[in-house]
This record gives C-alpha cells, sequence and structure tokens, in this order.
C-alpha cells in the first residue's frame, strides 16, 4: 500500500509540475518534495494522529524540503511549494461538501466545509511556519558570523 501511495503522490506532484510549467529541471524535485509531504501526512494519520496537525506537520515538511531545493537547484521556492502541497490539498472533501449542499444534506456540507476550511488553514499555517523559522534561523546564523 505505501509504494502506491508514494508512486501516486510523485505523480501528482510531478503533474502539477508540468501544469504549472516548472522548468524540466525541477520536475523531479517537485514530485519528491510533494511525495515526501504525503507519506509523512499518511504515516501520521495511519498512526492515529488526527488529520489537521498531520497537514500542519507534512506542509511544514513540503516547505522546508522547497527551501532546500531551491537553494540547492537555484530555481524559486514557489515552483518546489506549489507543487508539493498539491497532494495535500482536500479537494475530495471540497467536492463531497459541494455535492451534499446540492443534494440539500446541509448538515454534512457544513460539517465537510468546516474540515475543508481547518485543513486548508493547516496548509498555510505549516508553509508560513516553516518560513518565519527559516528566517529566525537565517537572521541568528548571520549574528553569529558577523560576532
Amino acid at each position: 500500500m505505501i509504494v502506491a501511495q508514494l508512486a501516486t503522490s510523485f505523480i501528482a506532484a510531478a503533474g502539477f509540475g508540468v501544469l504549472f510549467n516548472a522548468p524540466r529541471k525541477s520536475l523531479v524535485q517537485s514530485g519528491l518534495v510533494g511525495m515526501f509531504g504525503w507519506i509523512l501526512y499518511y504515516v501520521l494519520v495511519d498512526g492515529g494522529m488526527d488529520v489537521v496537525p498531520a497537514t500542519v506537520f507534512a506542509s511544514m515538511l513540503v516547505a522546508v524540503l522547497s527551501q532546500i531545493c531551491a537553494r540547492a537547484f537555484k530555481t524559486p521556492i514557489i515552483v518546489f511549494i506549489v507543487s508539493g502541497i498539491i497532494p495535500l490539498v482536500p479537494g475530495g472533501i471540497a467536492y463531497d461538501a459541494m455535492r451534499n449542499f446540492v443534494e440539500n444534506d446541509y448538515y454534512t456540507a457544513v460539517q465537510l466545509s468546516a474540515k475543508v476550511m481547518l485543513l486548508s488553514g493547516g496548509i498555510a499555517i505549516g508553509l508560513m511556519f516553516s518560513e518565519v523559522a527559516n528566517q529566525i534561523i537565517r537572521k541568528q546564523l548571520a549574528k553569529r558570523v558577523e560576532s
């Protein structure tokens, strides 16, 4: 099962890299970033963690790996973040929420919509937290070099 998760998350992330016109040389790295983010999410949820904190941790990993790839391959970080975060986006849940609204099942629709909002917020928090931590670390390192 884990091999299927690895393969499909890699293909999804790299495929969105193609759709977003990412440079060809960065497609494999984009796929790997998305794959590692999804596998962390999958392992955490499979281990019993709630989906929202698992999404936060996985998006933090995507952001850290994106920063590393951006520096290593001298490519803008957005190339790796956009492709890498795609496997974590709750598109299926959002679809189910809209379908339930159309079918007049408002109770389920509101529950699913709230879950989509929490997961989307978790993605944003994870990306933001990683960037803030990166900036703090860089400032501390710069202060140490100056001294």
